[in-house]
């Protein structure tokens, strides 16, 4: 779809809910795509819910163990509530694992692949009714930087997802350099205004885009074309996560190696040392001893937590561990800044030789 075709789309569109029985798995629907009155041309949204039932995502067990099950990479946690990437590269809540209208002790799984459950039902829409559509699989999502939800497009078949305008000019002569429509999405989301999602209307059809519709037996890349690769986003982890993974060398999983809290946090600093430790190198590594402890700090409130990390340095260390080791305190500032704990440093006291170097480094609650 190139801008020029873009420009020449109507002025309005046609949206109708369509009312569907209760979806199970082994339900057929492409039969109940065939029975509305279909056009060539017409866009087809369809809540990843139903199809999801329809494919036998429909999973017995806990959604915490699916969640984990779902989950390709944990970007961000807060308590109970996950923020994780899944395989099929969408970072949305809980993996994407849904417990809403679904029976007691089941939650409902993303479908395996949902661009190749929208080519299925493109093709076999074409193959017994004859009509050219497009088909988008959608599915509910927040957003960062804005409250509520919206629909998106996670399975697109028929439809170039993204309108690149790059290169084009506005009604002004500038030249637009980065602007994209996502307009899989933009269509998901209209749609969702007419499914309605307790009113047994899992599906939407959207009229009058017909020239976006690509021709029968090209179906286009597919939503995963709308996923920003991880070298392009500016806010791939969340604020604390980020914080975390720059503490400890780009390392996103440190967070899951964290002991928990009773609230499902992790505990901060808890077992970081050999993390700290495996990042100097072996022949430095020899010169340093640490040691982490919940001790009393002079700067902590009465009953605020505090950790005292006490990094012992080889009298025998050369300027490399000296450095070395400044940059694992220093990076402990970072990650303990990251769940608002304050730091202070503590005189540097002798020790006994050969380690005659001792550093206090004390972060605590305020």
């Amino acid at each position: 779809m190139t801008a020029a075709e873009a420009a020449s789309f109507p002025e309005r569109l046609e949206l109708h809910g369509l009312r569907w029985p209760e979806i199970a798995e082994g339900s057929d629907l492409v039969a109940l795509l065939c029975a509305e009155d279909l056009r060539d041309g017409d866009v087809v949204v369809v809540t990843s819910k139903v199809v999801s039932k329809s494919e036998g995502r429909l999973v017995r067990g806990d959604r915490a163990a699916a969640v984990v099950s779902e989950t390709r990479r944990v970007v961000a946690r807060r308590g109970p509530t996950v923020i994780a990437e899944t395989r099929h590269g969408l970072v949305m809540a809980a993996a994407g694992v849904d417990g809403s209208n679904t029976p007691a002790g089941t939650v409902l799984l993303l479908p395996v692949d949902p661009d190749a459950s929208a080519r299925q039902l493109r093709q076999g829409v074409y193959a017994r009714a004859g009509r050219n559509i497009a088909v988008i699989v959608s599915d509910t999502a927040g957003r960062a930087w804005r409250l509520g939800q919206t629909d998106l497009a996670v399975g697109c078949a028929g439809l170039d997802p993204l309108l690149d305008l790059q290169g084009t000019h506005d009604t002004h002569g500038n030249e637009l350099l980065v602007t994209a429509a996502a307009v899989a999405d933009e269509l998901a989301a209209a749609a969702d205004l007419v499914k309605a999602k307790t009113s047994q209307r899992p599906a939407a059809l959207v009229r009058g885009l017909a020239r976006a519709v690509l021709p029968a037996g090209t179906d286009g890349p597919g939503a995963r074309a709308l996923v920003r690769a991880a070298a392009a986003d500016f806010f791939g982890l969340g604020v604390r996560e980020a914080a975390v993974a720059a503490a400890m060398r780009d390392d996103p999983a440190a967070l899951d190696r964290f002991p928990r809290r009773a609230d499902g946090d992790p505990q901060p600093l808890d077992g970081l040392v050999d993390g700290w430790l495996g990042s100097l190198l072996p022949s430095q590594r020899d010169h340093v001893r640490t040691s982490l402890a919940a001790t009393p700090c002079p700067h902590a409130a009465t009953g605020a937590a505090a950790w005292t990390l006490r990094t012992a340095v080889h009298d025998n260390a050369g300027a490399g561990v000296l450095v070395a080791v400044g940059g694992l305190l220093e990076r402990g500032n970072v990650l303990a800044a990251a769940y608002r704990l304050f730091g202070h440093d503590l005189a540097p006291a002798a020790a006994a030789s050969p380690w005659a170097r001792v550093f206090d480094r004390c972060w605590h609650e305020r």
